[in-house]
């Protein structure tokens, strides 16, 4: 149900180039998640004949930045692009700012936005997240509008974020898979009903299937934290 990484980072990227910046450092998690973010970047970088000027790394479960925090600051980036569990990117943003850094810094959607969010607080301000689904804030979609009235009617057991509009997504569109399986059922007839979902907009969120992608959105777009622990899309 997700963008991939080359989606986000490539989004991140062209708005960085559109104010003009052009020194992009990248801090990334030690592991495969963060390599394919650091690819995502690079490659991104690479279409607009450009490199990062910097390159760190974090250990996964790990906060200790202060290596990865010298070593980017030396390159004096003007956007840090972040691509760690949402802590070590928290230690991270709070620790170039006591070091003096003044750029802006990016994250992917899978570092967990509201955790993001809660974990900075008041430094959250600015900190820019790419998204990969709808808005689960406001009414800017039919999804958006359908999903904050089923949170409504939770009385509280559902908080409206990002994690919670994707497991609504992937509800919708499983339970359409289902309704299309042919009737002998099981693994082969999901699978064909999930197929068979070409171009389907589910309330503006647009999904496609087809035997040989099952990739089913590319939609990206781009948030912001503010300073009272919400998100502005």
């Amino acid at each position: 149900m997700r963008a991939s990484y080359n989606d986000e980072t490539g989004l991140i990227v062209r708005q960085l180039h559109n104010v003009g910046i052009t020194k992009v450092a990248v801090f990334y998690q030690n592991d495969a998640y963060g390599k394919a973010g650091l690819d995502g970047v690079t490659l991104a970088l690479e279409a607009l004949k450009l490199k990062p000027v910097a390159v760190a790394t974090v250990e996964r479960n790990s906060v200790d930045v202060a290596k990865a925090v010298q070593t980017i600051s030396a390159a004096a980036p003007e956007a840090v692009v972040q691509i760690s569990a949402y802590k070590s990117c928290a230690a991270y943003i709070r620790a170039a700012r006591k070091a003096g850094y003044g750029g802006g810094f990016y994250n992917v959607s899978f570092v967990g936005t509201q955790a993001l969010a809660d974990e900075l607080g008041k430094e959250g301000a600015g900190v820019v997240v790419s998204q990969v689904m709808p808005t689960p804030y406001t009414n800017a979609k039919g999804i958006s509008r359908e999903f904050i009235e089923m949170v409504r009617k939770s009385n509280g057991a559902v908080s409206a974020n990002f994690s919670s509009m994707e497991g609504y997504v992937a509800a919708k569109v499983m339970a359409e898979g289902l309704r299309r399986s042919s009737a002998k059922g099981g693994r082969d007839g999901l699978i064909a009903g999930l197929e068979s979902i070409s171009n389907q907009s589910f309330g503006g969120f647009n999904v496609h299937f087809s035997p040989t992608d099952h990739v089913a959105s590319s939609f990206v777009e781009l948030s912001m934290l503010t300073g009272d622990g919400r998100v502005r899309t």
